[in-house]
């Protein structure tokens, strides 16, 4: 199972680096229109199209329109002010009079490009914080075990569970068009805490194991029973919490649809690296310290 693992990774980070990610406007920058039509009464893209062409705001420039749910159209174009915005809002409620708007976001370049970098630190610090926390919590355990040891192993499952999921949306992006957002940065970071807090009960429990039984017995044997001590907790925990994903994911509506998905990819693998990857790596790290 681990170099099943290690081929899903391979395969993730080949598909992010071939396709690139998508960036939504969060990122990027540029204006984002939810539009919703009543029940049952959304017309054509291209009906749309020759409303906004026509219109008598200034030039839009590239304008993507993408369903979303029964009734609703999303609108994504590049940066405008309010008064622009009112003026397309005006033409469009002209040309179909049950319109209403649902959501309304436009950011700067400049602002985009700052998300993005802070994006990347706070990821950063974040997997830098938990080699800490897990160098401290177990410093107990360095005559046998050391702490840099689990740190490393856990470090490496939670790469695995966010390359994956990147990897997914980046295939995601250059066939269906879906995009990364801000949301989608959360929904990382939820996955980390997540991940690494079902790999630290793994942990404390090889460490509860190794101070009642000291070198008794080997470290594989001593994980393997961990592992089968802990096993329930984390399956239980795992599925309860997909299900109310999954009831997100298929109710939630639009906005919530792929940060929904990102966590269920995410909570999914959190659970399953810290069998499979976390605690091999653990024993074979611990045979070469």
């Amino acid at each position: 199972m681990f170099f099943v693992s290690v081929g899903l990774a391979i395969a993730a980070i080949m598909a992010t680096a071939l396709f690139g990610l998508r960036f939504g406007t969060d990122f990027k920058g540029g204006a984002l229109m939810e539009v919703n039509f009543g029940d049952n009464s959304r017309p054509e893209t291209v009906k749309v199209l020759e409303v906004l062409e026509s219109q008598s705001a200034p030039d839009l420039g590239e304008v993507s329109i993408s369903p979303a749910g029964g009734s609703s159209f999303i609108l994504r174009m590049k940066e405008i002010n309010e008064a622009t915005h009112q003026a397309v809002l005006s033409d469009l409620k002209s040309a179909f009079p049950s319109l209403q708007e649902d959501r309304f976001d436009s950011v700067g370049g400049v602002i985009g490009q700052e998300l993005k970098r802070k994006s990347v630190t706070a990821m950063i610090l974040v997997l830098l914080l938990i080699v800490i926390y897990i160098a401290l919590v177990f410093r107990k355990l360095a005559g046998t075990l050391p702490p840099l040891v689990m740190g490393l192993a856990a470090i490496v499952a939670l790469l695995h569970d966010v390359l994956i999921p990147v990897g997914v949306f980046a295939w995601l992006g250059h066939y269906y068009g879906v995009e990364i957002t801000a949301v989608f940065v959360a929904a990382i970071l939820t996955v980390l805490g997540y991940s690494v807090s079902d790999t630290v009960v793994i942990f404390d429990r090889v460490r509860e194991n190794i101070l009642r039984h000291g070198n008794s017995e080997n470290l594989a044997s001593l994980v393997h029973s961990s592992i089968k001590q802990t096993l329930t907790r984390s399956i239980n925990t795992t599925l309860t919490t997909l299900l109310s994903l999954l009831a997100i994911f298929f109710f939630g509506g639009e906005t919530l649809k792929y940060f929904s998905l990102a966590l269920i990819i995410g909570i999914f693998l959190g659970g399953y690296s810290s069998f499979f990857v976390a605690s091999p790596l653990l024993v074979w790290l611990g045979k070469k310290k």
